[in-house]
């Protein structure tokens, strides 16, 4: 079983796999650690990854980067708007109303969904971990931004199930941080004494988090996450595009903004400028050729102007660790170490304002790319049964409060809850008991709308069916069990109604209405307790499961009391007198900006015909490339190692041939099908072959000779050793004897003969005998030969007088006494009648 992690970046992606007792970061087919986050789409073919990047300037309208955050919005989102002024490609509206990508793959314009952007990245790297692991892979942990809400969680979780991939967690990058710096600590504290506060700051490419978490042995726990989902790096490399286009704007007359590919080369060379200046505090040039209408540009920044453009840019860093530290209740003496990671914060102004916010050194322990991939390899290895990791529990943080809403027959009005409140503990679930008549619907959404980068606060609704009244016409008590599940989404887990049936008047409905009243004011049928229970999915230390035991037991005391208190007035009875019957109830679901699973399954089929047909393409540029290697391999060993193996008319055939074949393969053969090219490889084989064997053949020829006339020589020599009367063949038979010398003599006319007409045949003629013949001869001398030369000596029966030895020999291994064969001798013949006997007893 695979255990794989994915950091799904904005610009690039990285691999994390667990193997050999370790995580390792696992290298493309480029040798490469990192895959850029790029899709090109071709006429024939789909290039992901490296490949895809290096076609950003040439195929601009159809390469495709950028799209993380694309995910679970609408087209009219404003950032999506946003995002349409920035991107070279055509971003179109979904028939579902989410956006889409409008981009020409096989000659055709196509309309893709971002899950099947996304989908694709994840196939191809999908891919390249199950080359690394030799074994087909499935389950994963991937990486999302902590500010992500459901609906682009749901979004991503669906790319995956079209990449095939099983997602066992939708893992916070900075947990997934947290836990890749925490699990390898020896020097934790103990559960009981106080924890480690320790701040991550994550600045990637496109967004900007900051994780508060604590940790004791064996134990994470997220304390608090703040984030700029609007302010990274590629907000720094913006800066640079706007400065340097203002400036080849009055000195070059040139505008940069209208011209796709002239921006996008722009973009390339201010990010190189970018961490060039990171490490230089000097004037850095910027030079671009041929960059617009083939002039050539140039320029030149420090440092201190880069850090002075972008100060609007550097003040936001601190608001962020300020609103962490407060929604953790720290002080700045509270945290142990600052863990930095991401692309930029290696930009030293990033740093410099972090370090003087917590006025202490910052740490670099992490490796800033890939400790993000390496977490959810653990993450997923503590997930797996396949994988002993050490005991570690990880509790995340809900980034949002959640409320849920509901109509209320009081008064016409609505009653409402929040749920989990911002910060709270997740996974978690929670039930709640409502009094109700009929089915109603549970609309959940986010209490505080500001506080979430997405324009809609609506999350799901959910509508519980199969309510009825009692069977006195009163309100039935509904149990419905709320939850923020494993992968940070928020549902309705399940809900059942508790039937009281009694048996003798009907007095026991007095509890419930008591209950209801005294907790709600009057309003029956709205929220009336809150049981809360955490969730059995999320990994917990012996600490915690005793404290939540004890927190189950004392809400369940308490529920006891209440009713017990209700019932007062029937102290004896009430067991015996009702029966609670639980029931399932179904639940509807109807969640914001969810794809159904038809759409799901008909992606899936897309991304299997579109592997299809990149693996076709593939197979077809191999079969052309065989026949392009060929051509220029054997037209080289023509005036080389070929050269004395061909007459010169047929070489001047061949070369011509090998030339027709070249051109061909540049002009109407530049775009054939598979099977042509290899009936044209097949073709030149048939006049290349002869040709190879012939050399093939002279190479190899004189070793078999050498080896057989050696084998001759040797058999020649036993045979007369024989005439000569020598004791070590005097054994052998002479009838026998006579064959071999018969045998011996017919192989040495066969190969006299054989090489007396090769050696009459010129280089360019094929030769009279083959190598495999000679092996094939040389092999039959030995099998025909050898049993009789090499024959053992018969052996020799042993004296009748030394049978009692051979005894005490055959009984002495038999019973394990290798050193008792010997003592039978003295006492002679009542050795080998007493002896076994007692050898028997001891075995």
């Amino acid at each position: 079983m695979s255990v794989v992690g994915f950091d799904l970046g904005f610009l690039n992606c990285y691999i994390g796999v667990a193997r050999s007792g370790g995580i390792e970061t696992i290298a493309n087919e480029y040798s490469d650690r990192c895959t850029p986050a790029c899709i090109s789409l071709g006429s024939k073919t789909r290039a992901i990854g490296n490949a895809a990047k290096s076609q950003i300037v040439t195929n601009v309208k159809n390469t495709l980067h950028g799209f993380k955050k694309l995910h679970g919005r609408a087209f009219e989102d404003p950032y999506i708007q946003a995002e349409r002024a920035r991107l070279p490609y055509e971003l179109q509206k979904m028939p579902n109303g989410s956006v889409g990508v409008k981009v020409r793959y096989l000659d055709e314009e196509r309309l893709f969904a971002v899950e099947q952007i996304t989908g694709m990245l994840l196939a191809k790297l999908k891919e390249t971990s199950e080359s690394a692991l030799k074994k087909p892979v499935a389950d994963c942990v991937i990486s999302v931004p902590s500010f992500f809400t459901d609906a682009e969680r749901r979004s991503v979780m669906a790319a995956a199930q079209i990449a095939g991939l099983n997602c066992l967690k939708l893992m916070n990058e900075t947990t997934a941080v947290a836990l890749a710096y925490g699990i390898y600590k020896q020097d934790l504290p103990a559960l009981e004494e106080k924890p480690r506060n320790v701040v991550f700051v994550d600045m990637g490419h496109s967004a900007y988090q900051v994780s508060i978490c604590a940790f004791n042995k064996g134990k994470l726990k997220v304390l608090a996450t703040t984030f700029d989902p609007f302010v990274g790096g590629r907000n720094f490399d913006e800066a640079l595009v706007d400065y340097f286009s203002e400036e080849f704007r009055t000195k070059y007359k040139l505008n940069v903004k209208e011209h796709p590919r002239a921006l996008l080369r722009l973009y390339q060379e201010c990010e190189k400028l970018k961490k060039l200046m990171s490490a230089n505090a000097s004037d850095l040039p910027l030079n671009i050729e041929c960059f617009m209408n083939d002039l050539d540009v140039s320029s030149k920044m420090n440092r201190a102007q880069f850090e002075q453009l972008c100060a609007a840019l550097l003040s936001r860093v601190e608001p962020p660790l300020r609103a962490a530290m407060e929604q953790a209740k720290l002080q700045r003496e509270d945290i142990y170490s600052i863990e930095i990671v991401g692309g930029a914060t290696r930009i030293p102004a990033v740093k410099e304002q972090i370090s003087s916010f917590f006025c202490k050194e910052i740490s670099t322990t992490l490796n800033a790319d890939e400790a993000v991939a390496r977490g959810c390899a653990l993450q997923c290895a503590i997930l797996s049964p396949a994988f002993k990791v050490r005991e570690f529990s990880i509790t995340d943080v809900v980034p949002y409060s959640v409320t849920l809403r509901w109509k209320s027959s009081y008064e016409e009005g609505t009653g409402e809850c929040e749920v989990f409140s911002k910060n709270h503990a997740a996974p978690f679930s929670k039930v709640i008991t409502f009094h109700k008549k009929e089915p109603f619907d549970l609309e959940a959404y986010y209490t505080h709308p500001h506080e979430v980068p997405y324009p809609d606060s609506r999350i799901g609704r959910f509508t519980v069916q199969n309510v009825g009244p009692q069977h006195d016409g009163d309100n039935s008590k509904v149990k419905v069990k709320v939850r923020v599940n494993i992968h940070g989404l928020f549902s309705v887990a399940n809900a059942s109604i508790i039937e009281r049936q009694n048996i003798e008047g009907d007095h026991n409905d007095t509890p419930m209405d008591t209950e209801s009243s005294s907790k709600n004011q009057g309003r029956d049928d709205e929220l009336d307790k809150m049981q809360v229970d955490q969730e059995e999915g999320v990994q917990k230390s012996q600490a915690e499961q005793q404290n939540q035991a004890d927190e189950e037991t004392e809400n369940a005391g308490t529920e006891a009391k209440v009713t017990s208190g209700d019932m007062h007035e029937h102290p004896a009875q009430p067991k015996a007198k009702t029966k609670v019957k639980s029931i399932d109830l179904p639940i509807q679901a109807s969640l914001y900006r969810q794809l159904g699973q038809d759409l799901i399954n008909s992606y899936i089929e897309n991304e299997g015909k579109m592997m299809m047909q990149d693996k076709l393409e593939k197979e077809r540029n191999d079969a052309k490339n065989a026949v392009e290697e060929y051509v220029y391999d054997f037209r080289d060993k023509l005036c080389g190692v070929f050269e004395k193996f061909i007459t010169e008319e047929d070489a001047n055939k061949l070369t011509l041939m090998l030339e027709d074949t070249e051109n061909w393969l540049y002009e109407d053969g530049e775009d054939q099908p598979k099977q042509v090219y290899m009936d044209k490889l097949q073709e030149l084989r048939k006049f290349g072959q002869p040709i190879q064997e012939r050399y093939m053949e002279h190479a190899e020829r004189p070793k078999v000779l050498n080896d057989l006339g050696k084998k001759i020589q040797l058999l020649m020599k036993a045979v007369e050793a024989y005439k000569n009367k020598d004791e070590k063949y005097d054994h052998l038979d002479p009838a026998e004897m006579e064959k071999v010398e018969k045998y011996i003599s017919e192989a040495v006319n066969w190969l006299n003969s054989k090489m007396n007409a090769q050696n009459k045949l010129s280089l360019t003629q094929d030769p009279v005998v083959k190598v495999a013949e000679i092996v094939t001869k040389s092999k039959e001398l030995d099998n025909f030969c050898n049993p009789i030369i090499y024959k053992p000596r018969p052996k020799i029966e042993p004296p009748s007088d030394g049978q009692s030895k051979a005894n005490g020999e055959h009984n002495g291994p038999v019973n394990g006494q290798s050193g008792t064969e010997t003592k039978p001798e003295p006492t002679k013949d009542n050795s080998p009648q007493t002896k076994p006997p007692g050898e028997m007893e001891v075995d």
